[in-house]
């Protein structure tokens, strides 16, 4: 194991909330369930929850601003005919690299058609043939097509979907514009969350039986990235704050065609593209993945990723190319409209055109440790989509099981409130002295640690560039001993955690796997590291053997 005492967490992280506050003092709401987000996870825990009582969906933009709006591939599940719970469960172990849960896998992949099957009779539009049979694309390491989608924009169709049945709910409040600024705990038990209200500026006290977190992920920590400008963190840190345990941060996988060009999120070309037959190119214009995988261009997106850089390196260019001038424009304006219209707003032809594309932060596999049912490690909290690390992904996520994932433990989630008893609320919380204001680094903090993640903690790292990142964050982790009051500042606090957290975990592991490559340790080691690192506020970071692989205890690492 690696000697964590040569890279310390910040003292700045042990701070139990960003503001000083006392909820006597503060306007106050009460509702049974609170869900703090609003893509699929967000949107199907609060449609599910409104059947048992009032729900707050509290969104810190607009609702449709979220990762699942921008999810263009669509949603894994085993509905085709020559399809099974088996293959799918089997693809997913594979691509995970041993760090997937095998009865969470089996879980998520056979409540799958059921749960698709209940977005469809809610509104949700799937391509169909011209039998009527759902259309199912194939994606990288999928053994066959299994995934379902609305052209080239399926998260828009289920957001829009789902997000219009929110709105009609008469015990749904939808809040849009309102940031998380801290989860209530008293004693050890989550009790609601301090939210800053957009219309007074001023926080309020939101109390619940239950907390549901699909708060998103947090690819806005890098330079690069395919997730808006609304993906900062906010839920993983604001769970670490509240003292649940983080696990697998190390895992942050890049997609590996991201569309090269000046815009900023990224624009993201689905692999399903790959899947109906596009190419990847190197400089020479020769497919260069035909040697490296056996599924070529459909390899998991660690490989593809990887293999990219690689050949930017030998290129000594900033991109390759994706090649789909042979599909011809009529299938290719049909199938694949938004890209279509993406590739032509940057002066490409997507028909008779090489594309530039690169890899891109795109996807955070770790998060909130939650169990089978969605239940963090502290009572009243639960949490559903890319905020947690629930045992589905393991070390790197197969394609378009991202929103299934979401959208299956929204679902568990509700199932076993129905089954639990909920605490009784308390009165007040009061929080501890925070120091004064000081100065907010504004717009030149955040680039300074976007530029220092993209540069060391990116698809390849080593102690030297971790160290090296460590630094300049440690520097930047002042903010996190001052009050600050606005969201952006806030927000700017929650990244300085996350991008924290992530480059310690990603030292920890001294060894490649999935999503996580070093190139000082480059070979996979299941002797020492078959297993999760377990994070907590206040604690050392731990490493917690898989179920099932043997009967150690876990271990401080």
């Amino acid at each position: 194991m690696a000697d964590t005492d040569v890279m310390r967490l910040p003292d700045g992280l042990g701070r139990r909330y960003l503001l000083e506050f006392d909820t006597a003092e503060l306007v106050s709401k009460r509702y049974d369930v609170l869900v703090i987000g609003s893509g699929i996870a967000g949107l199907t825990a609060a449609l599910m929850a409104s059947k048992r009582g009032r729900v707050a969906l509290v969104t810190k933009g607009e609702v449709k601003e979220t990762n699942t709006w921008y999810a263009q591939g669509g949603i894994a599940g085993a509905v085709g005919e020559a399809d099974s719970v088996e293959l799918h469960l089997a693809d997913t172990l594979v691509v995970g690299q041993g760090l997937c849960d095998p009865d969470v896998v089996r879980a998520v992949v056979a409540e799958a058609g059921e749960a698709l099957q209940d977005l469809v009779t809610l509104g949700v539009h799937f391509d169909r043939g011209e039998d009527g049979r759902v259309e199912l694309a194939r994606e990288g390491g999928h053994s066959l097509p299994r995934v379902l989608h609305s052209g080239d924009a399926t998260g828009a169709e289920v957001q829009n979907t789902l997000s219009g049945v929110v709105r009609l709910s008469p015990s749904i409040d939808v809040i849009e514009n309102a940031f998380l600024i801290d989860l209530l705990t008293a004693g050890d038990t989550c009790v609601g969350a301090l939210i800053h209200d957009p219309v007074t500026h001023r926080p309020q006290a939101y109390w619940a039986e239950a907390t549901v977190l699909a708060t998103g992920g947090c690819g806005q920590v890098y330079q690069v990235t395919t997730n808006p400008l609304v993906a900062t963190g906010d839920g993983v840190a604001a769970a670490w704050r509240a003292g649940a345990d983080i696990t697998d941060l190390e895992f942050v996988q890049f997609h590996p065609t991201g569309l090269d060009s000046a815009a900023s999120p990224k624009f993201l070309i689905t692999e399903a593209l790959r899947g109906e037959g596009a190419y990847l190119l190197d400089c020479h214009e020769e497919r260069f993945m035909l040697g490296v995988h056996p599924l070529a261009e459909l390899a998991p997106r660690d490989v593809v990723s990887r293999e990219i850089e690689k050949v930017m390196a030998r290129c000594k260019r900033p991109n390759v190319w994706l090649d789909a001038r042979h599909l011809g424009a009529d299938y290719l304006k049909k199938r694949f409209p938004t890209i279509w219209g993406a590739c032509k707003e940057a002066g490409l032809d997507l028909s008779t055109d090489l594309i530039p594309v690169a890899p891109v932060a795109h996807y955070m596999v770790g998060g909130v440790r939650i169990d089978i049912d969605g239940r963090t490690s502290i009572p009243g909290l639960y949490a559903s989509g890319e905020v947690t690390a629930s045992g589905l992904h393991g070390a790197n996520r197969l394609a378009s099981n991202s929103l299934l994932e979401g959208l299956v433990f929204s679902r568990r989630i509700m199932r076993a409130l129905e089954r639990s008893q909920t605490p009784p609320l308390p009165a007040r919380v009061v929080s501890g002295p925070v120091p004064s204001t000081a100065l907010f680094t504004g717009s030149k903090g955040r680039a300074t640690l976007q530029e220092t993640m993209s540069a060391f903690v990116g698809m390849t790292r080593t102690a030297g560039s971790l160290r090296e990142a460590a630094d300049v964050l440690g520097g930047l982790s002042g903010v996190l001993d001052v009050s600050l009051r606005r969201p952006e500042e806030l927000e700017f606090q929650n990244m300085v955690t996350i991008a924290t957290l992530i480059t310690h975990a990603a030292w920890l592991r001294a060894e490649s796997r999935g999503a996580h490559f070093r190139g000082d340790f480059p070979a996979r080691d299941d002797e020492h590291w078959l297993g999760h690192s377990v994070w907590r506020r206040g604690a050392a970071p731990r490493m917690v053997p898989l179920a099932g692989v043997d009967d150690r205890e876990p271990q401080e690492v």
